[in-house]
């Protein structure tokens, strides 16, 4: 097995025995990219030349005896509108197609103290709006599993470079399940972890009370220790919260953790919508779940159905005044076409813009305009307190819900760019976790007959990461990890 290919729990344990050399695994992890990325294009920015002086260092700390995290050495790749001091950030936008910022987000700070290797930043939707990383003005980032078919989206670059080898592990950013259904069609496991839990400081902000960085990986095991490394209260997050420290350590599968272990099955998102190969890969899981000791009963989230609906009203709402400040005036791009003050805006944000962009500020200003705040907006919010509600009665009696990640598996490029109302259904399983601002992960559990990874979503309660994920593990044991898909 090359060394690209393989988990970042088990090369840390290569690295920390000096088996292998942090600088050996770079050179793997760059030999893919300069093998796969003209196919499947999931970089903005490659910074090799740093990376070979980061992994160097590592070797010689390692040399030298230092005690390092467990994530020392692993290269990682990160989402193009988390700021990384001196690198590209673009938001894969024309609007910042020159952006260098002067300094890091608070997680990338954390990976810089636990030694990872940053490869590049990563392409996506532009400024994280989209489902199939095709809004990107760069690029239009393909699925490893067939190059035919969109990655998913807005974090396609990222869930797609863990998928491809180009990349161990990966940082992405979730507004609606912008990581869970990326790693669904790619076949490889994403957290959305809970709102504040991890400082958004130095994200390029979508829907400032939605947004979440959150990991990508090839294995819980993997995305749990990514988690560690980045969570945490960061007083230059004003919605970051305290909470107790999450602590990860790799161990056997105990599945007698499932033993009287409750489970919710919402209805709601087992509907007709629902490809029957999705339903019954999903279905073998909770088959065997259940004969490891699970209790699994359905139940029901009635404002599940409207909650795609008040998303897109509160993410446009919120979307149309951080957007606000691409003028053209500080950084960014600027129009060479103007005269006066007002046409340099106008024509700024007309030029550096994509049309997915442009929709969603012209929703979010209209649905925050006088005359329709209350009767959108409004709603909207009331909206979201009652699927908080319904979410809190529901781990009032269960441990944990079960859900599709998405409808279907993924589609081909170019199907749905035209069709924004069956493009913005892809995120209907997944905008409720945003809504009420818990953790849910997805991991794959199969593949369509097309070869397609299937995903599966276990939701979780506010700051329950450790059950959510050692369930998920349990959940992989009885399913397994998806291979990487051979590239042609």
């Amino acid at each position: 097995m090359n060394l690209y290919e393989m988990q970042a729990s088990k090369l840390s344990k290569l690295i920390k025995n000096k088996d292998i050399s942090a600088v050996q695994l770079t050179k793997s992890v760059f030999s893919r990219i300069s093998s796969v990325e003209s196919t499947i294009e999931c970089y903005v920015t490659i910074c090799k030349e740093s990376a070979m002086e980061t992994a160097e260092l590592v070797d010689k700390k390692i040399s030298d005896g230092e005690s390092l995290s467990p994530l020392a050495g692993i290269p990682i790749g990160i989402k193009d509108n988390i700021c990384t001091k001196g690198i590209l950030t673009t938001c894969s936008s024309k609007m910042l197609y020159n952006f260098v910022p002067p300094y890091d987000a608070t997680v990338i700070k954390k990976l810089k103290d636990a030694n990872v290797i940053i490869t590049g930043k990563l392409n996506m939707d532009e400024f994280a709006m989209g489902s199939s990383t095709e809004t990107s003005y760069f690029k239009k980032t393909k699925n490893p599993h067939n190059i035919k078919y969109v990655p998913g989206g807005s974090s396609g670059g990222s869930a797609a470079s863990v998928a491809a080898g180009e990349a161990i592990i990966s940082l992405g950013s979730d507004t609606g399940g912008s990581i869970r259904q990326p790693a669904a069609y790619c076949g490889v496991v994403g957290l959305k972890p809970t709102y504040g839990s991890v400082s958004r400081y130095g994200l390029i902000a979508f829907a400032s009370s939605l947004d979440q960085i959150g990991p990508l990986a090839k294995s819980v095991d993997d995305a749990a220790l990514l988690y560690q490394a980045i969570s945490g209260y960061d007083e230059m997050d004003a919605t970051s919260k305290k909470a107790k420290s999450f602590s990860w350590k790799i161990r056997d599968v105990d599945l007698s953790v499932l033993k009287g272990l409750k489970i919710a099955l919402p209805k709601e998102y087992f509907g007709d919508f629902v490809d029957d190969k999705i339903k019954k890969s999903v279905l073998d899981v909770l088959s065997k779940l259940k004969d490891n000791g699970a209790i699994l009963d359905e139940v029901s989230l009635p404002s599940a159905p409207y909650a795609l609906s008040a998303y897109y009203i509160i993410s446009s709402a919120e979307a149309s005044s951080n957007l606000a400040r691409y003028d053209g005036v500080h950084y960014g791009y600027r129009t060479k076409n103007y005269e006066t003050l007002n046409e340099m805006y106008e024509n700024t944000r007309a030029e550096g813009f994509g049309d997915e962009v442009k929709t969603r500020i012209m929703l979010g200003t209209y649905v925050l305009s006088s005359g329709y705040y209350d009767a959108y907006y409004k709603r909207a919010k009331l909206l979201q307190k009652k699927i908080v509600a319904e979410f809190n009665d529901i781990f009032q009696k269960y441990d944990i819900i079960l859900t599709p990640t998405v409808p279907t598996t993924a589609f081909p490029i170019g199907a749905e760019i035209e069709d924004p109302i069956k493009m913005h259904f892809n995120d209907v399983n997944t905008v409720s976790s945003n809504i009420a601002g818990i953790p849910s992960v997805s991991l794959p559990c199969g593949k369509d007959d097309s070869n397609l990874p299937i995903g599966m979503q276990l939701i979780g309660n506010y700051f329950e990461e450790q059950k959510l994920l050692t369930i998920a593990k349990c959940c992989e044991s009885l399913v397994g990890c998806l291979d990487l898909p051979s590239i042609d």
